[in-house]
């Protein structure tokens, strides 16, 4: 039996010296030590969990000791495996192991600190203010921690992008001689994350893929906060898994570390697909208190369980004690390893960028989150045009065109490309397949919520990636979104058919709430252009972000394309707001609007101008960069001695009256749309350049 597996009634009536812990071994040392951390700290804090922790491990010692290519010191180096704990609640599982194997700090954007990421004294303040132990791994926050795992099954979704981004760099950058990137992803994942869709939809597409440097290890514990799995729970998780083509490997003990050694042996030399590691454990309850019950495990197990807990594990030392022997198998474990795999990288690049110098370029900007020199000047320049075209037209020739300019700018559609217009069309983009890696072009399946899991994935690997759908199926994507704002991902959304211009479709296509939804993410960045060349000029400024991700917002139906000699210069949708119409004069009325609906007031202007009023519009692609503007700007924009100010976009009005002000009035969306083709139904919900014209007049007549 186990030293852990021990029964309740075997449980050690004393503490056992500390001479019979050191005899134990340093590898169950090692792992008693994460245990112990663990216990501690959830303790300490009276919130957490510490039942998944002490059951796993002897699986995260196993795959960072005995497996994962990771230079502790260098916790950024392009070529580490990934080791992703996608049930972020066990969060001092991971943080243990980060202390342990003395891994440095590192920020959002890979500067290495020279100080630990994980300080004993961060442990001891764990899910406290100001500690780089979060009540979940958060990004940036912590160095080593490589993706944010809050909500189950995000971490699986982004793991399939990191395998993905992997498989890429591997076929675009490595050369003969030089074997640059072979880098494999290792996710710690529960009975929860294996329960969300969001996981189903990334193993599908891991499968199909055939991602075989990705490695799953289930923890088949049978427990989830409720009780017992078979309470929602009864599928053969091995035998769908199969179904997605992953290669499957059970493992009865989770204690057992040679079976643990073989699984990952047989991951490291399968070259046929993704592999599942089925790991049956028996979650770390503590010992029984003298009633002979359990704290559950998303609960502190209390003093006199730990003590007893600690007694079965021969453990006779203070709360957050680390043997220096456990620092010192570490170091000869991962710490000598990484730093040697790492060294030996180093010097392969030094002699890579030598013979492929535009190649090493490119993967140096991606290092450094830059784009290449002059790729703006791809950026094109539409003529002025009555019948114009769609923005969802337009954003697909600026997307092919800097992408042509943007090695590493990479994505695809969820099966809606010939919609979407995401398709890269120029020689030598290729399509990213399980026998060509090299592509370009991304077939995500009709997998939104997967696809932005694995973007995410992506991008923290250092690629540029896109992931295009219909706007109203951001529903499915927000989580990912979220988290690409959480942790400052460039991930750019392209998101056409974006108001009841869809038509036809009807209302299950047609968003009204949505951007709304998406304004209220901090941090996201929403575009929504008013025609071509404000398409162009929120490309350049999307892809000028390297800490925010982008929401590009597009139209189905055709823009006119505006007179830039008429109009102000397309360059000032880079500030998110500016003043579409020329003229110094004071107006009596501003008119907004974004996106189609730009349109509409444009023809309102003249209509009110025929009639010797004095109108501004104001063209407002993006609420959040106008808001990042000085206040002078701003003013200059939208004068505050102008308080009679409409508004208008094909969408629900929330958030428009931080600009309209108090007396300010809207014209668009107050419920759902409705299926009748585009014209009617805006003359129908009275998006209008009279209702708007007819709104300003009422303003400025009081």
């Amino acid at each position: 039996m186990s030293i852990d597996e021990s029964s309740p009634s075997q449980a050690p009536e004393t503490v056992v010296p500390q001479e019979v812990a050191a005899s134990m071994g340093v590898e169950h040392l090692a792992i008693n030590t994460i245990r112990t951390l663990s216990m501690d700290a959830v303790q300490a804090a009276n919130s957490g969990h510490p039942g998944t922790p002490m059951a796993l491990a002897p699986v995260a010692y196993t795959i960072w000791q005995n497996f994962l290519r990771f230079d502790p010191a260098d916790p950024t180096w392009p070529n580490r495996d990934r080791f992703v704990l996608s049930c972020g609640h066990a969060s001092m599982l991971l943080y243990s192991m980060l202390h342990l194997a003395e891994v440095k700090q590192a920020d959002h954007y890979g500067d290495v600190i020279d100080e630990p990421a994980v300080p004993l004294e961060h442990i001891k303040k764990f899910r406290q203010l100001h500690s780089r132990c979060p009540g979940h791994p958060e990004f940036g926050e912590t160095g080593g921690v490589e993706t944010t795992t809050g909500p189950l099954g995000q971490g699986c979704g982004n793991s399939v992008g990191m395998a993905i981004a992997q498989r890429w760099l591997a076929a675009r950058y490595n050369k003969p001689g030089f074997e640059l990137f072979n880098a494999k992803t290792y996710v710690v994942c529960s009975d929860g994350d294996l329960m969300e869709g969001v996981a189903s939809e990334a193993a599908s597409l891991a499968g199909h893929l055939k991602l075989s440097n990705l490695v799953w290890l289930y923890d088949d514990n049978k427990i989830t906060i409720e009780g017992e799995t078979d309470l929602a729970f009864t599928e053969n998780v091995a035998l769908r898994f199969k179904g997605y083509g992953w290669n499957v490997i059970k493992v009865d003990d989770a204690n057992d570390l040679e079976a643990l050694q073989k699984s990952l042996k047989k991951f490291n030399s399968t070259k046929t697909g993704p592999t599942l590691v089925i790991v049956r454990s028996l979650i770390g309850w503590g010992a029984p208190n003298k009633q002979g019950s359990h704290k559950a495990h998303g609960e502190p197990l209390g003093a006199e369980e730990i003590k007893l807990t600690k007694a079965a594990y021969q453990w006779n030392d203070p709360d957050f004690f680390v043997p220096e022997s456990v620092y010192e198998h570490f170091r000869s474990g991962i710490g000598a390893r990484g730093a040697k795999l790492h060294k030996a990288w180093k010097s392969k690049f030094k002699k890579y960028a030598k013979e492929h110098s535009e190649a090493a370029a490119e993967l140096t900007a991606m290092d450094q989150r830059k784009l290449p020199e002059g790729w703006e000047s791809a950026l094109p320049v539409f003529p002025a045009d009555a019948k114009g075209m769609a923005s969802r037209a337009s954003g697909g020739k600026v997307l092919n065109a800097v992408a042509a300019k943007i090695p590493f700018l990479i994505g695809g559609s969820a099966d809606l490309a010939p919609s979407t217009n995401t398709l890269l069309t120029f020689e030598g983009a290729g399509h990213f397949e399980p026998n060509n890696y090299g592509g370009r072009n991304f077939h995500w399946g009709i997998r939104e919520h997967g696809m932005a899991a694995a973007l995410n994935g992506m991008s923290l690997c250092g690629v540029r990636p896109y992931g295009a759908t219909f706007f109203v199926f951001t529903d499915y994507m927000r989580p990912s979104m979220r988290l690409s704002a959480l942790m400052k991902q460039p991930v750019l959304y392209v998101l056409t058919h974006d108001s009841i211009g869809v038509g036809e479709d009807g209302p299950t296509h047609q968003p009204v709430e949505h951007l709304a939804a998406l304004r209220a993410i901090p941090g996201l960045v929403v575009m929504r252009p008013g025609d071509a060349n404000e398409v162009a000029e929120a490309y350049r400024a999307a892809l000028s972000l390297n800490d925010a991700p982008t929401a590009m917002v597009l139209t189905r139906q055709n823009l006119p394309t505006l007179d830039r000699e008429k109009f102000a210069p397309a360059a000032g949708a880079a500030k998110g707001g500016y003043v579409l119409t020329r003229g110094d004069e004071k107006p009596q009325v501003i008119l907004m609007a974004t996106g189609s609906e730009l349109q509409v007031v444009v023809a309102a202007y003249e209509q009110l101008s025929a009639k010797g009023i004095k109108a501004r519009v104001v063209s407002m692609p993006s609420w959040e960069l106008f808001d990042k503007q000085d206040e002078a700007y701003r003013e200059s924009v939208l004068p505050s001695d102008v308080p009679a100010r409409v508004a208008c976009e094909a969408g629900i009005e929330q958030g428009w009256q931080k600009y309209m002000g108090a007396k300010g009035r809207f014209v668009g969306m107050t419920g759902f749309g409705a299926s009748a083709p585009a014209p009617q139904l805006f003359k129908q919900f009275g998006i209008t350049p009279e209702k708007v014209a007819e709104a300003a007049e009422s303003l400025i007549a009081g």
